[in-house]
């Protein structure tokens, strides 16, 4: 079992698939401990895998082996409506794509998580969110009316308003130039600190890489530098 302030612990875990051509293996043995308040970035060139593993320490899918717990609850075993409840409760996510509903105000993406949860008070604390992250004048807008940069800034608006124990991060300045990527930067560790919130953040950009406690590289499904 893990210890009690592992936020994340991974043991052993492979992933992998059966396609035309046969098995593939797109992880082998991967082992990770973040403790509570750790921050964690997994590096990789593309293909590596660190999507999948993204995926799977997040309970978005289950591994072929090994063993995942998130927050001490089991993920390895539990089937997707358990694994669904964890997420809403303990994880929040930002993505490279944004992943915004285009039919929802920015105020409006915000309240989802709270919403699914039935929150009496999902519209101020959504409203607190965005001022937090700059974007309480533009709360009224839809995501075709928002920039790049202040998309995102709705995604980490949506993805800490409702404090999440553990924040996964899937290349969330990948689609932004340099210059705005930057100031996601800056928002996502200065909001990740705030929160108190243990951070998995996947990324090719090791200078992104380079603002988390512990770095683990992974190669071909394997990791070759434990973090």
């Amino acid at each position: 079992m893990p210890s009690a302030n592992s936020a994340l612990d991974a043991r052993d875990v492979s992933k992998h698939v059966t396609g035309p051509a046969g098995r593939i293996d797109i992880l082998a043995k991967v082992s990770l401990d973040v403790q509570h308040g750790d921050s964690l970035a997994i590096v990789g060139a593309s293909g590596s895998g660190k999507t999948t593993l993204l995926g799977l320490l997040a309970g978005l899918d289950t591994p072929s082996s090994g063993q995942i717990h998130l927050d001490g609850h089991t993920l390895h075993d539990s089937d997707e409506e358990t694994r669904a409840a964890l997420r809403r409760r303990l994880v929040g996510f930002v993505f490279q794509s944004f992943h915004l509903m285009p039919s929802l105000t920015a105020e409006e993406n915000v309240m989802l998580p709270l919403e699914l949860d039935a929150a009496a008070d999902a519209r101020p604390r959504a409203r607190a969110a965005l001022d937090a992250v700059g974007l309480g004048h533009r709360r009224g807008h839809f995501p075709h009316q928002l920039s790049g940069g202040e998309q995102q800034r709705v995604a980490l608006a949506r993805a800490f308003v409702h404090g999440p124990r553990i924040l996964f991060a899937d290349e969330p300045t990948g689609n932004l130039d340099r210059h705005t990527g930057e100031r996601i930067c800056e928002l996502l560790f200065e909001l990740n600190s705030r929160h108190a919130t243990t951070l998995v953040l996947v990324t090719h950009d090791m200078r992104l890489a380079g603002h988390c406690h512990r770095v683990a590289e992974l190669d071909e499904g394997r990791l070759v530098m434990p973090a």
